[in-house]
């Protein structure tokens, strides 16, 4: 099994990306295949992580996939690779909690710490890289460490890294204090104001948005991280990790080639004889860039052919699209491109008013309204976005309202909001999920399924499914 870590941290903002991205870098530069992981539902982050690894970055999230699936995921992830390195998410025992979702408990076990770093640490039994900001303490690391190492049994902490210190005297003070824990410091990283990433709203900059400046970071911090850590000693926590036994999660759906009816041509060599690959325009580019990985497995494992389309610059849709996924990202930093790319914006208006299956995540349904901010959309729906300053965040339990091409009415899944935007009216005629059990949101028209939840379609593989049948159902013979 891949030797692996998870890093957390103590809370937010302690440094957990500049640690785990430096990490991964350091140890790609050595020729190490390295597989980068993000716990929770955080699309920014893993794309720092892919940087770093030169390969697809994953999320493993309790919630939205059920703890049972995350070794499997895990493993998936990591095949090829002979060392795995899972970002954590908020404090290390921080997560939605019993009582953060209503109905959890039934609808996906895992208690107080679902969706925690320290459940996803003791689901892969991985050794926690434990990483504390110290710019503003000495000798009370000490006490803080402790608790973390002590607060639950079932977690391993197999170092610790000191950040943001300040002189040779507060780290001599640091490790003195720490000293009688017998829980090795395996890195100090001093404050480096030039290794900063650009921020806004929502968290980092999606590397996507800048590239050349996001590679000169991953490389620095990787550097930086080799400077100020023991690899050797990282290594060798990974490499004690005990077995798991998991069996690599596959992208399955469930019989995606109907059967051709009587006299149906045959379709290439490429896939089953009687079906050829249905062509579904995938929303690409700086604007839309936050998508699972496994979504777009699932769909190319329904016999989808991914065309991306990157809505700031493409002025057509490409050639056999047959449905399109619009995902989510940021298209208020690329509204006045978006606006003034009019052939598209009327094409994907085409689209959906003819029937055709579209399925919109957040960012994607913001780019379906009549406008954002005032700057002309595509006009498929009857709404109006705006930015504002209050920020809509949470897990959800939801059930789908009405058919669509993503879900039938009463199918449950569970999923995550995290927006500034807002919608007037915020709810279509037709709502597109019932959240919580009790709140309308999105909207189902005609062919369209636009919403602000994020799903994680491992966990129901039924609704990528749904989407290539309709898809299929739409495309010419």
């Amino acid at each position: 099994m891949t030797a692996r870590l998870v890093v957390a941290g103590t809370h937010s903002g302690v440094g957990k990306t500049t640690v785990a991205t430096g990490l991964m870098a350091a140890f790609a530069a050595r020729g190490r295949a390295v597989a980068g992981f993000k716990v929770g539902p955080d699309f920014i982050d893993p794309s720092y992580h892919a940087l770093a690894t030169g390969r697809p970055a994953r999320n493993l999230d309790a919630f939205l996939s059920g703890p049972e699936l995350i070794a499997p995921l895990f493993a998936h992830g990591a095949e090829g690779a002979n060392l795995a390195v899972s970002e954590g998410v908020m404090g290390m025992f921080d997560g939605a909690g019993a009582g953060g979702v209503r109905g959890t408990p039934g609808g996906c076990p895992g208690g107080v710490e679902l969706a925690s770093t320290a459940q996803v640490a003791k689901l892969l039994r991985a050794p926690v890289l434990l990483v504390v900001d110290c710019g503003a303490m000495s000798r009370s690391v000490a006490a803080l460490v402790h608790g973390f190492a002590s607060f639950d049994p079932g977690v391993d902490v197999g170092g610790v890294v000191l950040n943001r210190v300040g002189s040779e005297r507060h780290e001599q003070l640091l490790r003195q204090a720490l000293e009688p824990l017998g829980i090795p410091v395996l890195g100090v990283l001093r404050r480096r104001a030039g290794l900063s990433t650009p921020e806004r709203h929502l968290g980092l900059v999606p590397a996507a948005e800048r590239q050349a400046a996001a590679r000169r970071t991953v490389a620095e911090l990787g550097a930086a991280t080799a400077e100020a850590c023991d690899l050797g000693a990282v290594a060798a926590v990974a490499d004690a990790a005990p077995p798991l036994h998991a069996t690599p999660w596959e992208p399955v759906i469930a019989d995606p080639w109907p059967v051709p009816s009587a006299g149906e041509p045959a379709g290439p060599s490429s896939g089953p004889p009687h079906r050829r690959p249905v062509g579904l325009g995938i929303a690409s580019g700086p604007a839309f860039t936050f998508v699972y990985q496994e979504n777009l497995e699932l769909l190319q494992a329904g016999g989808a052919e991914l065309l991306p389309v990157d809505p700031t610059a493409d002025e057509r849709l490409p050639d056999g699209t047959a449905g399109l996924y619009l995902g989510g990202g940021f298209p208020e930093t690329y509204a006045e491109a978006l606006a003034a790319n009019r052939p598209l914006r009327a094409a994907v208006r085409d689209f959906a008013a003819a029937g055709g299956p579209v399925v919109a995540e957040c960012g994607g349904l913001l780019y379906l309204a009549r406008t954002l901010d005032g700057q002309p959309m595509c006009g498929a729906l009857e709404a109006v976005g705006r930015m504002s300053d209050r920020l809509t965040l949470g897990y959800r339990r939801a059930v789908a309202a009405a058919p669509s091409p993503l879900a039938s009415p009463g199918t449950e899944v569970r999923g995550h909001e995290f927006h500034y935007s807002q919608l007037q009216p915020p709810v279509g005629a037709t709502a597109a999920w019932l959240l919580d059990g009790e709140r309308p949101e999105g909207f189902v028209a005609g062919g369209v399924h636009a919403s602000y939840l994020h799903t994680h379609w491992a966990a129901f593989p039924e609704l990528p499914g749904r989407l290539v049948t309709a898809a299929r159902k739409g495309a010419a013979p």
